[in-house]
C-alpha cells in the first residue's frame, strides 16, 4: 500500500480531532497541577493516534462494504478503498496492525499508571470498535454525535490529563474484601469537564456537519443518523447552538478561575466562527463546506490551548 493511500484510508487530516483534545488535557495537567510525565505522554500519543486511525479505517471499510450507492463523491473519491483500488486483505491487515500497536502502547501506559487508565481505555476501545463494527454500529445511529463528542472531547482530555496526575488521588478505585469502592474529587472532575466542553461541542459538530452533508447518501445507504431523525433545519440549529455553548463555557472557565482569565481572548474567534456558521447554513456538502466545522474546532480549541499555554509560560517566568 502506498503511503498516500494509507493516509487517505485513515484520513490523517481528521486526526486533529483526537490530537487537539490530547494536547488540551496535557496543558491542563501542566497548568492546574504543575505535572508532566514525558513517558506517559509518548505512550498515550502513540496509542491514541493508532487507535484513532483504526476507527477511521474501520469506518471506511464498512462504509465500502455496506454501500448501496456505488457512485458519487463520498464513494468514488472520499473512500480510499474505492479510489485507490485497495484489496480487502490489505485493508484488514492495516487495521489489525494499527490495533495491535494501540493495544500494546495502551497496556504499557496502564503498567506505568494505574487501573483507572486501563478501565477507561478499555471502554474507549470498545466504543471505538462498536462505533463502526457490528450489526448496528453507532455511526449509523442518531447517537454518533453524543458518543464522538463525549469520548473524543471529554474522555481523551480526561485521560491525557490523568496520566500525568494519576498519583494525586483525584480518582481512587480500591478493592477491600468484597467491596469495590470508587472515590473521586468531584470538584476537580467537574472542573476538567468544564474545560473539555468546547472540545465536546466542536467534535460533536464535526460529526454533525459530516452527517448533514451526507443526508441524501445516508438515506440511500440506510444509515439513519441524527439529521435524518430530526431534519436538516433542526440539525443546522443544533450545529449553531453547540458553538454558542462552547463560548459561554469559556466565560465560565474564566469566571470560576478554572483557568486564567486570559482564556477569554478565545472569544475573539467568535467572529470567524460565526461567519463559517453562516456559510455552512447556505450550503452543506462534504466537498465544499464540511471543512468549516473542522476550522471552527481548531479555531476555538486551538486558541484555548495556546492561551492556557501562555498562562503556563507566565507562571514559569514568575517562578524565576
Amino acid at each position: 500500500m502506498r503511503l498516500g493511500s494509507f493516509l487517505k484510508l485513515v484520513e490523517i487530516k481528521t486526526k486533529i480531532a483526537s490530537m487537539v483534545p490530547f494536547m488540551l488535557g496535557t496543558i491542563y495537567a501542566i497548568y492546574r497541577f504543575n505535572a508532566f510525565n514525558v513517558k506517559n505522554f509518548l505512550l498515550m500519543f502513540i496509542s491514541l493516534l493508532s487507535f484513532d486511525m483504526v476507527t477511521t479505517a474501520l469506518n471506511n471499510y464498512f462504509d465500502y462494504k455496506r454501500a448501496r450507492k456505488k457512485e458519487g463523491y463520498n464513494y468514488e473519491q472520499h473512500n480510499a478503498i474505492v479510489r485507490d483500488k485497495l484489496t480487502e486483505p490489505m485493508v484488514i491487515t492495516v487495521i489489525l496492525v494499527l490495533l495491535g500497536i494501540a493495544v500494546l502502547f495502551g497496556v504499557l501506559l496502564y503498567l506505568n499508571t494505574n487501573i483507572i487508565v486501563l478501565l477507561v481505555g478499555a471502554i474507549s476501545f470498545a466504543v471505538g470498535i462498536v462505533y463502526s463494527f457490528g450489526p448496528l454500529p453507532i455511526s449509523r445511529m442518531p447517537l454518533g454525535e453524543v458518543f464522538s463528542g463525549f469520548f473524543m472531547g471529554f474522555v481523551i482530555i480526561f485521560v491525557s490529563a490523568f496520566v500525568h496526575i494519576y498519583d494525586r488521588n483525584i480518582i481512587l478505585l480500591t478493592l477491600e474484601g468484597q467491596w469495590l469502592s470508587l472515590r473521586l474529587n468531584a470538584m476537580e472532575v467537574l472542573a476538567l469537564f468544564a474545560f473539555a466542553v468546547p472540545a465536546v461541542c466542536g467534535i460533536a459538530n464535526i460529526m454533525l456537519a459530516n452527517n448533514i452533508c451526507d443526508v441524501d447518501d445516508d438515506m440511500e445507504n440506510k444509515r439513519y443518523t441524527l439529521p435524518i431523525y430530526i431534519g436538516k433545519e433542526k440539525a443546522l440549529w443544533l450545529f449553531e447552538t453547540l458553538y454558542y455553548i462552547a463560548f459561554v463555557d469559556i466565560i465560565i472557565l474564566a469566571v470560576f478561575r478554572i483557568v486564567s482569565p486570559i482564556v477569554l481572548l478565545t472569544l475573539l474567534v467568535f467572529i470567524p466562527v460565526r461567519r463559517n456558521i453562516g456559510l455552512f447554513r447556505k450550503k452543506q456538502t462534504k466537498k465544499d463546506t464540511f471543512e468549516l466545522a473542522v476550522k471552527n474546532f481548531v479555531a476555538i480549541c486551538g486558541s484555548q490551548f495556546m492561551l492556557v499555554g501562555i498562562s503556563v509560560i507566565f507562571s514559569l517566568i514568575n517562578l524565576f
